[in-house]
């Protein structure tokens, strides 16, 4: 019976999502569109007292491209929220390509690790799009989220 309670406790504990980011992933490199190198802490400091939704995308990833329609109306929705989109493309020049093209507007990063990086692992990423939700405080308050439209992203969005 002992054994079985350590077994529910550790799912249950296992199955919580991180509030903070690990120090590994906010110490990872990404590149901005400007070709410099930033640590993710350092994307999460410029937009600290905001709320950020941060999309794992690509240019290749058809459900990214489908989305951003929705992203967009999102977006207008939410005009004090701040987006960080950090690119999984295969080259930066694809990215910055397909940033212009779809007229993208928010803070762009290319993530030089791709998803076997200390944040790929840290967010157990296999699937994008991605999105996470960061509140003011800098706490993650959507983890897992796979669709623009999830419930947890519209909730989580809503300013006081």
């Amino acid at each position: 019976m002992k054994q079985l309670r350590l077994l529910f406790l550790f799912l249950i504990i296992g199955c919580q999502s991180p509030s903070r980011f690990s120090q590994e992933a906010l110490n990872e490199k990404f590149v901005s569109i400007s070709k410099q190198d930033v640590t993710f802490q350092n994307i999460l400091l410029k937009h600290q007292g905001n709320k950020i939704l941060i999309d794992i995308w690509a240019s290749w990833c058809r459900d990214c491209i489908v989305t951003l329609s929705e992203l967009k109306q999102l977006q207008q929705e939410n005009p004090k929220v701040h987006f960080v989109f950090l690119s999984l493309d295969k080259s930066k020049e694809r990215w910055i390509k397909a940033i212009d093209r779809l007229k993208i507007k928010g803070d762009h990063y290319f993530m030089a690790e791709g998803k076997k990086g200390a944040f790929g692992k840290f967010l157990g990423l296999w699937w994008i799009p991605r999105y996470v939700v960061v509140d003011e405080f800098g706490e993650i308050i959507v983890f897992k989220a796979t669709k623009i439209t999830d419930k947890n992203i519209l909730k989580a969005l809503k300013i006081e």
